[in-house]
């Protein structure tokens, strides 16, 4: 089991003992797992999450969101449960905005129940739409086909960001892109990371991206599942698409490589 180090940092993310089983115990999808993600003030962190199919990676995610609770265990965001006072948004593998509403109101969603009043939601959602690449597009419905995948994952993102998380779940966002909007669309998130600052916690099975996205990779074995491998991504922190030439970059997807490769095998 992998032992984390808490150091007098500050906690954003901590799991103590969690569990999960879905037949009262007969059998443990999740089993003892422990995580921690510390802040990196006027940073963030980017931590990504890898791990076998069904290993339980999403359901990680939604613990820490609040969409659901582990059968054993504790999970905490700023040293408390997981609530409605907790910043957090998510962004999933499916497309999530509501197709009847426009990207603006989309985007302005968060606002609108937070009671802002409409002049400004629109103003301030239109900020981020402009920053993720959508001008243009702000009166279209948020549907296939008036907008592409990757504009549709653009406007999930537009709206997280406006939420103002501290804590942004992203659960494989960009699984479902062609291989050019995903290249263009870990740029963007880079982008955006740097001016924004949350902790990003992002699950994906694509260990380039793992890497050129990373400050830090935990792998989860198979079920029952628990944490079990890190490894420190120590690449530059502005990274672009050089970054992929590096060899030191090359270097560290065979090491993941070969750590996802032993872990498959663990018991």
């Amino acid at each position: 089991m992998l032992q984390f180090t808490d150091t007098d940092k500050r906690n954003i993310i901590e799991m103590h003992n969690i569990s999960q089983s879905y037949d009262g115990g007969n059998s443990w999808i999740i089993q003892n797992a422990g995580f921690l993600v510390e802040d990196k003030p006027g940073k963030g962190q980017f931590v990504v999450i890898l791990g076998m199919s069904g290993c339980g990676k999403s359901t990680i995610l939604r613990y820490i969101a609040g969409l659901q609770k582990p059968t054993e265990g504790t999970v905490l965001v700023n040293g408390k449960e997981v609530g409605r006072e907790n910043r957090v948004s998510m962004v999933f593998q499916q497309y999530s905005s509501l197709p009847w509403m426009s990207v603006l109101d989309n985007v302005g969603l968060a606002l609108r129940y937070q009671g802002v009043a409409k002049s400004e939601r629109d103003d301030r959602a239109m900020e981020l739409i402009r920053q993720v690449g959508l001008e243009g597009h702000e009166h279209k419905f948020a549907q296939y086909p008036s907008l592409s995948g990757g504009q549709l994952q653009r406007v999930a993102i537009a709206r997280s960001l406006l939420a103002n998380p501290e804590v942004l779940m992203m659960d494989e966002p960009f699984g479902a892109l062609d291989i050019k909007t995903r290249l263009n669309m870990q740029d963007l998130l880079l982008d955006i990371w740097s001016e924004y600052h949350p902790t990003i916690v992002f699950v994906t099975h694509d260990i380039p991206e793992a890497v050129y996205l990373a400050d830090d990779i935990y792998i989860m074995k198979s079920a029952p599942s628990r944490f079990v491998e890190h490894i420190h991504i120590d690449l530059p922190t502005d990274r672009n698409r050089l970054t992929k030439r590096n060899p030191h970059y090359t270097e560290l997807v065979h090491e993941v490589e070969d750590k996802m490769m032993s872990v498959s095998g663990m018991t």
